[in-house]
């Protein structure tokens, strides 16, 4: 059976979200479908158009996660880690809550919260990340700029010193950036909804740098013109021309088959950690057959009976009678359309980082380089179905590459 968006994110709360390409691997034709949606309605948002039906927010590269609000149970404010959707929820309540269960910079960055983010008159719960405290700003020459930096994770934040924006940074003691809001009779039971504006709604206090994930367009930089609109829409039909061309049990034969998705995503992700796109699509699904075959013949080979070996090459011929029974046609023209959707959202993703109003950087021993947002977040009208928009090959090259030095490394 096709799981749906809200599977996807783990009951309704936010700990998991899938890239857009892979929404038609995860969904099969009904994800496709909505990934060419997406596209569509952000194309329409760049453009200009007000009932686009989707928001945007912007993924951050903010860490760890945090949780804040009231406890819907006792009334009692807290803040907690990913461990509040435990199957026996975590929440800190007390500065001995949190001596209890963590140490070092995550403890001295949860009693920070537990102090400062009562102050922000939060309703409810919300979900945000890190994005420093006092301790963590650096003042530092970029392109023989004075600016402020802030670093939590890969990629480092950078503000003229000069500017407003860094007086005010510099005046506060933690800066969060938000993005999910919880509703729920118990913290079990909590439901997120995305894509709404949080921080504007909270109480000012001088101690905390709040700022929402949504996407906004100040500059106007980022409004697509006539041509560039013109482009996006041709490529988003022949993304239309060749998905009505590829059959329904293509896409859902590997949707279906917990296996054989698994595996394709893997391969695919070993791919991007290498550098390496799909490319050659006929090429790329015999490498993928190669891949599942060596998975499991390694397997087998670490057996030492003969039952043993016999599981594990039957799970590799389960896994593998899809390609069996597709034409290869078929699956040649499903990984097409998985790149071409990759192509759009490229061209997205890159009209969408011209309005932001933070620099971002990637750190290495020789100095800075010019880097663009983690990427972004599509959500629909309803709030409840998102994916992320980002650039993997570029993001995780410099997530894993030992040429860019990580905010933990400091």
């Amino acid at each position: 059976m096709v799981r749906t968006f809200k599977q996807h994110l783990t009951e309704d709360k936010n700990v998991h979200m899938e890239h857009l390409e892979d929404s038609i691997l995860n969904l099969g034709v009904d994800g496709t479908r909505s990934a060419i949606n997406f596209l569509r309605s952000v194309r329409d948002m760049l453009a200009g158009n007000a009932k686009s039906g989707v928001n945007v927010t912007v993924k951050w590269d903010g860490a760890p996660a945090v949780f804040a609000g009231t406890d819907p149970e006792d009334g009692k404010f807290f803040v907690a880690k990913k461990s509040i959707f435990n199957k026996v929820p975590k929440v800190y309540k007390t500065n001995a809550d949190i001596d209890a269960d963590t140490d070092g910079d995550l403890n001295a960055k949860l009693k920070l919260a537990l102090a400062e983010l009562p102050k922000l008159g939060i309703k409810g719960v919300v979900q945000g990340d890190f994005l420093y405290d006092k301790k963590d700003i650096k003042t530092v020459n970029i392109m023989g700029v004075p600016h402020i930096t802030f670093h939590p994770n890969t990629i480092v934040y950078a503000v003229p010193k000069d500017s407003d924006l860094a007086k005010e940074i510099l005046g506060s003691k933690i800066g969060v950036v938000w993005h999910t809001t919880y509703t729920g009779n118990s913290i079990k039971e909590l439901s997120a909804s995305f894509g709404k504006e949080i921080a504007s709604g909270l109480k000012k206090t001088k101690g905390v740098w709040s700022v929402d994930a949504v996407y906004k367009d100040v500059s106007g930089n980022a409004t697509m013109t006539g041509k560039e609109t013109a482009f996006v829409t041709k490529k988003l039909s022949e993304a239309g021309m060749l998905f009505r061309k590829i059959k329904k049990e293509t896409f859902n034969g590997i949707s279906d088959n917990p296996d054989t998705l698994m595996r394709v995503k893997t391969f695919i992700n070993t791919k991007i950690r290498e550098g390496q796109r799909i490319g050659n699509t006929r090429i790329f699904v015999k490498q993928l057959q190669d891949y599942i075959n060596n998975v499991y013949q390694k397997d087998a080979d670490k057996k030492k009976t003969e039952k043993g070996k016999a599981s594990s090459f039957a799970k590799r011929d389960a896994t593998l009678e899809y390609f069996k029974k597709t034409p290869a046609s078929q699956i040649t023209m499903m990984f097409d359309l998985y790149n071409l959707i990759i192509d759009i959202k490229h061209i997205i993703i890159s009209k969408l980082d011209k309005a932001k109003r933070i620099g971002t950087f990637l750190r290495t021993d020789n100095g800075y380089e010019v880097t663009e947002q983690e990427g972004f977040v599509a959500i629909d009208h309803m709030g409840k179905n998102a994916v992320k928009l980002v650039d993997r090959l570029g993001f995780s090259r410099a997530n894993f590459s030992d040429k860019y030095i990580k905010g933990w490394q400091k």
